[in-house]
């Protein structure tokens, strides 16, 4: 630790020492993320301080807040939350040869994490290839998930806990677009490590996709040699709007060991739906994403864990008052709306024929404020309601947050 401690110290002497002496037009920004872009185009619609006359590029964004929540007229008081501290880079390395990477801080340094880390080869327009720590296109928001882009400072319930965003895997696929007048064909296929037995096996007592991000080990090897298929076809039209179509699905039990048949194989496949469009007349932004989740459990399972989940949620965004204040000369007020919800089990009972609940609603206005584009503060309140497996009475849950997040 103490070598450790006289690295870094070094390191900032240095640091300071040099950038001490050089001009302050090192650092150029590069154009500012355009929202009219698609989701594929997320891990490179971000602002940029571009290095000089090098071809690297460096940014990020942070997120911070406040929480204080009330359950069932219970509190646990206030408490403050630095979300997280991303970090890109990235160059390139020849007109058609480009690297970008994604690094995250969560919770101060509770988790770091390499969310995205891939070289692309770009030899058209409608057919790239990239290879390494890829975001699976699954929906909309687990590429598209940069907190200055949004006006909630939770993310969706169903991005998180149903599907398991911010989710990356070690693999290679390729993506492209094709252009006509005014629309645009998208496409993205990965191959990549998966799951694992996790997602049945878990803390939760219930299936779910997003314990498998504990597994670290899906960065070095496949949890059983048979590679996750993630694919995405997207199209745009500038008038109306994008709408993806999203699959990801595979193998995710250890099913054989040194040729050794242990498990039949058990497969899990991921179905989902967005949507964005901005309403002219009024400047409306909304976005909508909604996921159906199938996974083969063994026999020997209790009831309680579902094989077929789904979830979803929808943002209304309203610009309502933008007029310079205080030397913003772009400040823009929003007031928001998230609905959202959650089905962990859809099924029924045997015995009874009576449904399976295990569910979560909630809904989030929202207040806020974008002095620029790429900075917002905001204030948040959610009111949510949680079912219980049997369906006994739901637990109230009340939050309200205020929070900042920018682009750096």
């Amino acid at each position: 630790m103490v070598k450790q401690y006289i690295s870094v110290i070094l390191v900032s002497l240095i640091s300071h020492s040099v950038f001490a002496q050089i001009d302050s037009t090192l650092f150029k920004r590069k154009p500012k993320a355009d929202s009219g872009k698609m989701n594929i185009d997320a891990v490179y619609n971000r602002p940029f301080l571009q290095v000089g006359r090098t071809p690297l590029g460096i940014g990020g964004y942070a997120e911070l807040n406040t929480n204080y929540g009330v359950t069932d007229g219970i509190s646990e008081g206030l408490s403050f939350q630095m979300r997280r501290m991303t970090l890109f880079l990235g160059g390139s390395l020849h007109s058609k040869i480009k690297f970008m990477s994604e690094i995250e801080f969560e919770d101060g340094t509770k988790e770091i994490n390499i969310e995205f880390a891939a070289l692309d080869f770009q030899f058209d327009n409608f057919f790239n290839f990239r290879g390494g720590i890829v975001v699976n296109p699954i929906g909309a928001f687990n590429q598209n998930h940069d907190g200055p882009k949004w006006e909630f400072i939770d993310r969706p319930i169903s991005a998180t806990q149903l599907l398991p965003a911010t989710f990356s895997n070690v693999g290679m696929g390729i993506y492209g677009k094709k252009y006509t007048k005014q629309w645009v064909l998208a496409y993205e296929a990965y191959l990549t490590n998966g799951f694992d037995e996790t997602i049945i096996d878990n803390e939760f007592s219930r299936t779910s996709l997003s314990a498998a991000k504990a597994n670290k080990d899906r960065f070095e090897e496949s949890s059983n040699g048979k590679p996750l298929f993630t694919g995405k076809v997207a199209i745009r039209n500038r008038k109306i709007g994008e709408l993806g179509l999203s699959y990801m699905g595979g193998i995710y039990n250890k099913f054989q060991d040194d040729g050794f048949v242990l498990a039949p194989k058990r497969a899990l496949n991921v179905f989902a739906i967005d949507f964005n469009t901005v309403l002219k007349k009024t400047k409306t932004t909304i976005t909508a994403e909604w996921a159906w989740i199938n996974v083969d459990l063994p026999s020997s399972y209790a009831v309680q864990y579902g094989s077929k989940q789904n979830g979803g949620f929808v943002d209304v965004v309203q610009p309502v008052f933008k007029k310079p204040i205080i030397g913003f000369s772009n400040s823009t007020f929003y007031v928001s709306c998230r609905l959202e919800r959650v089905d962990w089990n859809t099924g029924k009972f045997i015995e009874t024929s009576t449904k399976m609940y295990d569910e979560t609603f909630s809904i989030m206005p929202a207040l806020s404020w974008r002095p620029i584009s790429s900075t917002v503060i905001r204030l948040n309140y959610r009111r949510q309601k949680q079912r219980d497996f049997l369906g006994n009475p739901p637990a109230n849950i009340g939050i309200i947050q205020f929070g900042v997040s920018s682009y750096f």
